[in-house]
């Protein structure tokens, strides 16, 4: 089944194309999942680095996205039949192996401002892609996993808030301004004062606010769940009454159907008829 987002989609491989190629897929989209991970210490190892060492190993992360995508979409299109029809339905993957190649070969901080539409454009789309190959994980009936999704979120947006931003001196003031971002709060004791925080701070509000949405959605539908739990159990208390009811009435049509085609009731009856009539 696709995963889209209007003209972004990542469809994988068609359940009628090659089976190699589905099997194939069932395993290369997660691998693609976690490699997408990786632009996010490359942007922002790339927007911190103030010596050669930093840029190249930034780079050298933009690299090795760039060879898993593009090696993972040549192994699908080997063994596709219907390779048009992939690349179609997997638009958002090829603009990311592209966007992670130009990465790794163009442009050096402080960025011109082509530069950083272009670079928020590309990590935006590998975090679209991240959310929709999760999407399956954060439905609402999943609460254990959206609060566990959701710590995680915070603990690591405080890592991140701790080495972005120079106004953070602790991994607790990382953590609070992350839930002050998160929750849409902004008390202004700590707020993102560089480039790179006040961007990862915009993500961590989007991403937090989800996250928060969906777990207060899921809580909801907890209580919600016992009631239409017990609406159903009456529906079908009143269900199987009713078929009950319905399988005596069959039972008694059926006696009365085979009482009246008996030809011994019949002929029971005609002596008694006879009777009535006069002689």
């Amino acid at each position: 089944m696709a995963n889209s987002l209007g003209f972004f989609t990542i469809g994988g491989v068609d359940s009628h194309d090659n089976p190699r190629a589905v099997r194939a897929w069932r395993h290369i989209r997660w691998y693609l999942c976690a490699c997408s991970l990786l632009a996010i210490p490359a942007f922002y190892g790339e927007l911190t680095a103030t010596t050669d060492a930093a840029l190249f190993v930034a780079r050298a992360l933009y690299l090795c996205m760039f060879a898993a995508f593009a090696l993972s979409i040549l192994r699908l299109l080997y063994l596709s039949k219907k390779r048009k029809a992939l690349l179609l339905h997997n638009r958002l993957d090829v603009l990311i192996t592209a966007g992670a190649a130009l990465s790794a070969t163009w442009g050096a901080p402080p960025w011109q401002t082509a530069e950083w539409v272009l670079r928020l454009l590309f990590v935006s789309l590998v975090a679209v892609r991240i959310v929709l190959s999760l999407h399956e994980f954060f439905t609402p009936n999943r609460i254990v996993w959206l609060l566990g999704a959701g710590a995680a979120v915070l603990a690591l947006a405080g890592a991140g808030f701790m080495w972005l931003e120079p106004r953070v001196h602790s991994y607790a003031d990382g953590l609070w301004l992350a839930f002050e971002s998160s929750a849409t709060v902004g008390y202004g004791d700590i707020a993102p004062t560089t480039p790179a925080s006040r961007v990862f701070a915009v993500f961590v509000v989007l991403l937090g606010y989800g996250m928060l949405s969906l777990v207060f959605a899921s809580i909801a539908a907890a209580f919600i769940g016992k009631e239409e739990r017990a609406l159903r159990r009456e529906m079908h208390r009143d269900i199987k009454h009713l078929n009950d009811e319905i399988a005596r009435l069959h039972g008694e049509f059926r006696a009365l159907r085979d009482a009246l085609g008996n030809p011994a009731v019949s002929t029971a009856q005609s002596p008694r008829q006879d009777e009535r009539e006069p002689r």
